[in-house]
């Protein structure tokens, strides 16, 4: 086999072998116990719905974590965003769809206000974001008591129940980051800062711009997602004291594959797939019956083992071919 060739292949297999082989994984689990894992096309909504929800997550995680800002308000963002789109909607009798928009932009202006305070205070993005998320929640209580109901209208309620939909939620999302961030000067600015900041802004690079912006491109895929859980369950709960941080901790496994994928094609559609091994995982503890606890230990072992891996590849490299790293001595 010629050498291009086998880049191909490996690229390939580098690319697909961890979410095939997850839902194989759990595809013959599920069979080993008479059980069939997309038995219904209700299990199939859930994955999708999981594979937007997650990607949407891990998109606005990653854009700041990437440039050293470490963002904890993004399940506050999320909250709050659908809370304003919620109520609106309610209050006014809008439809589904003016809710959508109405949430999107708030949770874009909330991004945009967290990105501010972060500029603006010079505190580490860490401290920020905790104070922020503080300021977020106590808002949500401010605006809704203790959360929202749509009570009987329905036809708010539809969004998350569409197939068509979360398919469409996660292309355009995928789209936009790979437009964004390939594409245009904000994404080469990002970029740039990404790689060495002084020399960037030596050369004439908005830094505090393109750290706003992030901000508000994250904060406008968490609005999403609270849009996609409000319209999922017809109701929205208020949360305090660091409540809504958990909302975060399902982009750290699908971020960190999806790293390990991006070197073999695109970081952005890596988290994609990362997502969608994710979801694969998840929909597979629901089939199998297990419990929440085993399932968060489980995931916990999960990810922890796949840093083991990322921060000793060439140990194991070496114990599978026999080969030791070059410099290493016999």
């Amino acid at each position: 086999m010629n050498t291009g060739k086998s880049n191909i292949v490996k690229r390939i297999f580098g690319i697909g072998a961890i979410p095939v082989g997850t839902i194989l994984i759990f595809y013959l689990l599920c069979a080993v116990q008479g059980i069939t894992f997309f038995e219904t096309s209700n299990h199939v909504l859930i994955f999708l719905r999981s594979v937007a929800t997650v990607s949407l997550t891990t998109f606005a995680l990653s854009i700041n974590l990437d440039s050293g800002r470490f963002d904890f308000s993004l399940g506050s963002v999320s909250l709050l965003a659908s809370v304003i789109g919620a109520t609106l909607t309610i209050r006014y009798s809008l439809s589904s769809t003016a809710m959508l928009v109405i949430t999107l932009l708030a949770g874009i202006v909330l991004g945009m206000i967290s990105g501010t305070l972060y500029v603006l205070l010079k505190l580490p993005a860490l401290i920020t974001s905790l104070g922020v998320t503080l300021l977020y929640e106590a808002l949500v209580s401010m605006i809704s008591g203790s959360g929202v109901s749509f009570g009987t209208k329905v036809e708010l309620t539809q969004f998350a129940a569409s197939i068509p939909n979360m398919v469409i939620v996660t292309l355009v999302a995928f789209l936009f980051m790979y437009i964004v961030m390939n594409g245009t000067k904000f994404g080469f600015h990002y970029a740039a800062l990404k790689d060495g900041q002084k020399v960037a802004v030596d050369t004439g690079i908005k830094e505090v711009g393109n750290a706003v912006g992030c901000y508000a491109i994250a904060g406008g895929m968490m609005a999403m997602v609270g849009y996609i859980n409000a319209t999922l369950t017809g109701t929205i709960q208020a949360s305090l004291n660091f409540g809504s941080m958990g909302a975060m901790f399902v982009a750290f496994l699908p971020m960190f594959i999806g790293a390990f994928i991006g070197r073999f094609s695109e970081n952005h559609f890596g988290i994609i797939l990362g997502a969608i091994t994710y979801a694969a995982i998840q929909l597979g503890f629901v089939r199998l019956g297990l419990s929440s606890e085993i399932q968060s230990l489980v995931s916990a072992l999960v990810l922890v083992g796949f840093l083991i891996y990322l921060n000793n590849e060439h140990t194991f490299a070496a114990l599978i071919t026999g080969k030791k790293k070059s410099g290493e001595q016999k």
